[in-house]
């Protein structure tokens, strides 16, 4: 008979995950070992199975010190911080979440747009300090009737869209290729999707092939009156451009849930009020992180009970 896999965690998750996996699995947290790269050494031999979460990955380094891995279960929908390639090369076997978050994570997309259009969160700190006591707050901008532009038509992005429509929003979209049976307008130019919308939503994946796909050059094109969305992944952005861009007044606003380097968040953008900056909550709802959590463990038991991952990547 078969051993059991061994199992490894990576990196927290949540206590109530990482007390799940300890006891279902004996999953062994590596974070909390004196010496992790001396456990590694010591027993990473006999690991089969990483628990590991979009936010930990797993790179080229891990999967050497694993030679006997055989699958990946990620937290998150996102896979860009894991080394797909290389688990492929070895016939490792990847899952992540998708769908179960596709409607948290829309639903903030809408949030960031009507906080930045209606200047919410500024509105919120006027009052705090006492603003409103000596004088009106700035008006803000009407959402219903906007153009809305969206970067990857996905699952999320396509949650985001059919919201917009409540919004009687006119929306267009720009993927790699048009998305199949996709309802809205396929833009095959970046700049020129840009240049027609009022709100910029990018819902694409992170990882090389969109590192700073938005560019100096494609904050110009949204303008002075353009708001940018991202909910995706910080490294989509060229973030020094984008700060140039507000500081020069040649960008309307942001709303940002992602960032370059979290969750170091550059001092340049904390102090404007046109900027709207959220902790990477797109998916932290309470229904949402158990859906998540749920989704791995079937996967574990997928794998377990017939060596084929659920929802592989």
């Amino acid at each position: 008979m078969q051993a059991a896999p061994r199992f490894l965690q990576l990196g927290p998750v949540n206590d109530r995950f990482d007390a799940r996996l300890a006891q279902s699995h004996g999953g062994v947290p590596l974070w909390r070992q004196p010496d992790p790269a001396a456990w590694l050494r010591a027993h990473g031999a006999a690991v089969e199975v990483l628990v590991t979460s979009s936010r930990h990955g797993c790179d080229q380094a891990l999967l050497d010190a694993l030679p006997g891995l055989r699958a990946i279960c990620s937290f998150g929908v996102g896979y860009d911080a894991i080394d797909v390639d290389a688990a492929r090369r070895r016939g490792i076997v990847i899952s992540n979440t998708p769908d179960v978050l596709n409607d948290c994570v829309a639903d903030l997309a809408l949030g960031l747009i009507l906080d930045c259009a209606r200047r919410m969160s500024a509105s919120d700190r006027f009052v705090r300090a006492g603003g409103w006591l000596s004088g009106s707050f700035p008006l803000g901008r009407q959402v219903s009737g906007k153009r809305l532009g969206i970067v990857g038509l996905g699952r999320i992005g396509r949650a985001v869209a059919h919201r917009a429509l409540g919004f009687a929003m006119a929306v267009q979209y720009h993927n790699a290729r048009p998305a199949p049976e996709a309802a809205f307008r396929y833009e095959p130019s970046l700049l020129e999707l840009a240049r027609w919308a009022d709100f910029l939503v990018l819902t694409c994946p992170g990882g090389p092939r969109t590192h700073h796909l938005v560019s100096a050059e494609v904050l110009d094109a949204l303008g002075p009156e353009g708001i940018l969305i991202n909910i995706a992944r910080g490294s989509v952005v060229d973030e020094a451009a984008l700060v140039r861009a507000l500081e020069e007044g040649r960008l309307g606003g942001a709303g940002l849930d992602v960032y370059a380097d979290e969750p170091n968040v550059p001092d340049a953008l904390r102090t404007r009020d046109d900027v709207v900056l959220l902790p990477h909550i797109g998916s932290g709802t309470l229904e949402t992180r158990l859906a998540m959590e749920n989704l791995v463990f079937d996967n574990l038991a997928a794998f377990l009970g017939r060596g084929r991952l659920l929802t592989p990547v």
